[in-house]
C-alpha cells in the first residue's frame, strides 16, 4: 500500500509515502517529513506500487483524519482544475482545504449555537425602555425554529443583547440537528410579485432536471435577485443546499441580508475578510449539510456540498470571479464544470454578461433567460453625453454637470459621481520642469494622497512623505494633476456645503464597519452626494439616488486590451445602472471628449446586448476569444531582460515542438504592458489557437520544459489560460 500526498509545493507530482495505520483513504490530511521541513499534506491517491524502491520510502508521520476531509467529488475537480489551468497537482488539490485545516493538525469546529424564544417567554416581563432586548424578541417571534449566533450578529443583535434575554428566562440556547432532510425551511418574507419575464425564468429553471446551464442577462433593476430567491426556493424545500457565488466582499453583506429576510434556514458565508476559524467553521457546516445556503466569494466554488441541488453566480462577468495570482482558476467556468458534474443546474446572472457567456448561449451551450425591463415601477434612467472639449472643468466635473448635480440635490434626491481613480491626484508634477514622481518600484506615477497625507502607489503599496521639491530640478512649485475621488470630494464639498457628501473607494471603506456606515448613511434617504469608484457600481440598490455622473469614461474607450472595450461598457451600464430604481425617474450624465465614439452611441441607444453582438462579430472576424483559446505565460525577473530572453527560449522550444502546425499563433515575448512593478520586470508571451487541445498540449511541453530546466529558478513563471487581461 503507497500513499501518493499531494503538497503545498510547486511541482506537479505526487510524493509516494509508506501508511502507518492502514486505515488511511484518500481524501484524509496527513503529516509528513519532506526534506527538513514537517507538512500537512493530502492523500490524492492509493496505490500498489510506486516508481521509487520501498526502502527509499518514508511512513507518513500521522494521519489526521480519521474520515476524509475532502470527497472523491471535489478531489476529481480539484484534479480537472489542476490539469486546465497547468498548475501544480499538489498544491492545487490543498485549495480543498480551508486554511486552518492546513495550518492546525486537530481543526476542531464549535457547536454552532441557536437561539429561540421559550415556550412561555413574555415581552411584557421586558423594560419598555430595553429596546434592543424587545427588538430582539420580535425578532425571534417569526423565527420559530430558532436563529444561529451569526445571523443574530448581522441583524445587529450584539451578544449581550442575547444573553440579557437569556438571563431573564426568555431565550434558550441549543444545538440543531445538522440533517439536511430534518431541517425545515420556512418563508421569514413572502415572494415578491414577478412580472411575466421573471416568471418565466423561475419556471425554466425549476423545470431543469439535471444539468443545465442558464445565463440571466437581466437590466440592471429588473430584479435578478428576486428571481434567484425564488428559484432556490424549491431545492430548499426537497432538502437540497444551494451555493451563490459572488466576485467581491463588498457584495457579501448585502446579498446576505436579502436572503437572510428571506429564509429562515441556516446559511454562512465565507470571504477573506473572515478569520480562518470562521471560515472553517463555515466550511464544516456546509460539508455537514447543516448550511442549506452557502454564500461566498470565488474560492468558495470549492466548498464541499453534503446535498447540492443549484449553483448561482452573480455578476458572472466580473474579472474579480478570476484568480490572478497562483492558482488562476475561473470561479464561473468552474462553477459550470461543477454543476456538469454534479448533474445540477447552473445559473450564471448578469445585467452585462460577458461576451463568453453570450457565445455560450448562442451556441446553445446556456440557456438564456432575458429580463428586458425594470421590475416594479421603476423606469430605465434617461442617458445624456456632456461633451466636455473645450470647457471650464471644476476639479473634472463640468459646469452643466455641477447645475444637475444641484438640482438634485435640492429636490431632495441623492446624486452618485463615479470616477475609477482613488486618491486627490493621479500625479504630483514640477510645474517648472514637467517631471512626474515616478514610483521607484514600478513603472508608474505615485498618487497623491490628502488624508493622510502621503505619496502612494498603487501597485506596489509603496508608500512616502510628500517631498518639498523636484528631486529633477529643485523646483518647490510641484502641483497635483488630475483629479481623484478625494480631490472630487473636496470641491463638491466647498460647492455644496448645505449636503452631505461620502466618498466611497478603497481608502475610506478598509473595515466592513466602515462600509456599513457609509452604507447606512446612504439609505437614510436623506439628499447627499456620493463620490466613489468601482465599488458603487456593483449591485448596489440606492432607492433614492436620481442622479449618476460617470466623469472619465474616455481611458476605456482608448486601451490597446482587446477586452478594454467590453469592460467600459460593462462598469459604463452597471454605474448607470445605480440611478432610478425605484419610484423616481433616473438620468445619467456622461462626461467624455469623444461624444460621436460609436460604442457610447449603441450602448445608449439599443443597450448592452446590442453592443455585444457587434463586439462579438468584430472579434469573430479577428479569432480573438472567445472564438479562439488563449493562454498568457507570465515571467518575472530581478533584473531587466532576463524575463524575455528565458521566455524567447521558451517560443523556440514551442516552434520545435509544433505550434504552427498545430495551428497556434505565438505573440511575443515583449514586455509587459508595466514592465517594472514591485521592484521585478516582466514580460509575456501569448499563445492563441482554434483548438483548445492543442493549446492544452502545448501548454504541457512548456511546463514541463520549464520544471526541468536548470535556469528556471531565476525567473518566476506562471501560465495564465483563459486569461481575463493581458497586464
Amino acid at each position: 500500500m503507497i500513499l501518493r500526498i499531494a503538497l503545498p509545493v510547486p511541482l506537479n507530482r505526487l510524493f509516494d509515502y509508506l501508511p502507518l495505520t492502514g486505515d488511511e483513504k484518500v481524501g484524509a490530511r496527513v503529516k509528513v517529513q519532506f526534506g527538513p521541513r514537517q507538512m500537512i499534506g493530502l492523500i490524492a491517491q492509493i496505490s500498489d506500487t510506486s516508481e521509487l524502491e520501498l526502502s527509499r520510502l518514508r511512513p507518513i508521520l500521522a494521519l489526521l483524519d480519521n474520515k476524509p476531509m475532502v470527497d472523491a467529488e471535489l478531489m476529481e475537480l480539484g484534479r480537472w482544475a489542476a490539469s486546465y489551468y497547468q498548475y501544480p497537482l499538489g498544491d492545487a488539490l490543498l485549495h480543498l482545504v480551508p486554511n486552518l485545516a492546513r495550518k492546525e493538525e486537530r481543526p476542531e469546529p464549535t457547536p454552532t449555537p441557536y437561539f429561540r424564544l421559550l415556550s412561555d417567554a413574555d415581552i411584557e416581563k421586558l423594560g419598555k425602555r430595553a429596546v434592543k432586548q424587545r427588538g430582539l424578541f420580535l425578532y425571534l417571534q417569526t423565527r420559530t425554529d430558532g436563529v444561529d449566533s451569526s445571523t443574530l450578529r448581522e441583524a445587529g443583535y450584539e451578544k449581550r443583547v442575547v444573553d440579557a434575554l437569556i438571563e431573564a428566562n426568555q431565550v434558550e440556547q441549543f444545538l440543531k440537528d445538522t440533517d439536511p432532510s430534518q431541517n425545515a425551511v420556512t418563508l421569514a418574507q413572502p415572494h415578491l410579485d414577478l412580472n411575466s419575464e421573471q416568471q418565466q425564468a423561475v419556471a425554466a429553471i425549476g423545470a431543469a432536471t439535471g444539468y443545465e446551464c442558464f445565463l440571466l442577462a437581466g437590466v440592471t433593476g429588473s430584479g435578478k435577485t428576486e428571481v434567484y430567491l425564488q428559484a432556490i426556493e424549491p431545492q430548499l424545500s426537497v432538502g437540497k443546499q444551494v451555493l451563490v457565488l459572488v466576485p467581491e466582499i463588498g457584495l457579501t453583506p448585502q446579498l446576505v441580508a436579502r436572503f437572510r429576510a428571506r429564509f429562515a434556514t441556516t446559511l454562512v458565508s465565507l470571504h477573506s475578510g473572515m478569520s480562518d476559524r470562521t471560515r472553517y467553521e463555515a466550511w464544516e457546516q456546509a460539508r455537514t449539510g447543516e448550511a442549506r445556503i452557502i454564500i461566498g466569494t470565488r474560492s468558495s466554488i470549492f466548498v464541499p456540498l453534503k446535498s447540492p441541488g443549484l449553483i448561482l453566480i452573480d455578476e458572472e462577468h466580473d474579472p474579480s470571479l478570476k484568480q490572478q495570482e497562483g492558482f488562476r482558476y475561473h470561479a464561473r467556468d468552474l462553477a459550470m464544470v461543477r454543476a456538469q458534474r454534479l448533474d445540477i443546474p447552473v445559473v450564471l446572472g448578469s445585467a452585462t454578461p460577458a461576451l463568453e457567456s453570450l457565445q455560450n448561449a448562442n451556441s446553445g451551450r446556456c440557456k438564456q433567460l432575458i429580463l428586458s425591463q425594470r421590475a416594479g415601477n421603476a423606469k430605465p434612467p434617461v442617458f445624456k453625453l456632456i461633451d466636455v472639449r473645450e470647457q471650464p472643468l471644476e476639479a473634472g466635473v463640468s459646469t452643466e454637470v455641477l447645475q444637475q448635480i444641484s438640482a438634485h440635490l435640492k429636490a431632495g434626491n441623492q446624486a452618485l459621481v463615479f470616477i475609477n481613480r482613488r486618491g486627490f491626484s493621479p500625479s504630483l508634477v514640477c510645474h517648472d520642469c514637467g517631471e512626474a514622481v515616478h514610483c521607484t518600484r514600478c513603472d508608474a506615477h505615485m498618487t497623491l494622497h490628502r488624508r493622510p497625507p502621503r505619496l502612494h502607489c498603487h501597485h506596489c503599496d509603496r508608500q512616502t512623505p510628500i517631498p518639498r521639491a523636484c528631486e529633477h530640478c529643485a523646483s518647490t512649485t510641484l502641483r497635483p494633476l488630475g483629479s481623484g475621488t478625494e480631490r472630487i470630494e473636496n470641491r463638491l464639498t466647498e460647492l455644496f456645503p448645505d449636503f452631505p457628501v461620502q466618498r466611497v473607494d478603497r481608502d475610506s471603506t478598509q473595515s466592513r464597519e466602515a462600509f456599513d456606515r457609509l452604507m447606512q448613511q446612504v439609505n437614510s434617504g436623506e439628499p447627499q452626494l456620493l463620490v466613489g469608484t468601482q465599488m458603487l457600481a456593483k449591485g448596489h440598490h440606492f432607492p433614492d439616488v436620481t442622479l449618476v455622473v460617470i466623469l472619465n469614461v474616455d481611458a476605456g474607450l482608448l486601451s490597446a486590451d482587446f477586452r478594454a472595450m467590453e469592460r467600459t461598457a460593462q462598469l459604463l451600464l452597471q454605474v448607470a445602472g445605480r440611478a432610478g430604481r425605484a419610484q423616481k425617474p433616473g438620468t445619467v450624465l456622461i462626461q467624455t471628449q469623444h461624444p460621436q465614439h460609436p460604442v457610447l452611441g449603441t450602448l445608449l441607444e439599443r443597450g448592452y446586448l446590442a453592443y455585444a453582438s457587434q463586439e462579438l462579430k468584430s472579434r469573430q472576424s479577428l479569432d480573438l476569444p472567445p472564438f479562439s483559446y488563449q493562454a498568457i505565460v507570465r515571467a518575472e525577473a530581478q533584473r531587466q531582460g532576463w524575463a524575455e530572453a528565458y521566455l524567447m527560449r521558451l517560443r523556440q522550444l514551442l516552434d520545435q515542438a509544433g505550434a504552427e502546425q498545430m495551428g497556434l499563433l505565438l505573440a511575443g515575448p515583449f514586455p509587459a504592458n508595466m514592465e517594472k512593478r514591485a521592484g521585478v520586470f516582466r514580460a509575456q508571451l501569448v499563445l492563441t489557437g482554434g483548438k483548445r487541445k492543442a493549446l492544452q498540449y502545448l501548454l504541457r511541453q512548456a511546463r514541463e520544459w520549464i520544471e526541468s530546466d536548470p535556469e528556471a529558478p531565476r525567473v518566476r513563471l506562471s501560465i495564465d489560460v483563459d486569461p481575463v487581461d493581458a497586464h
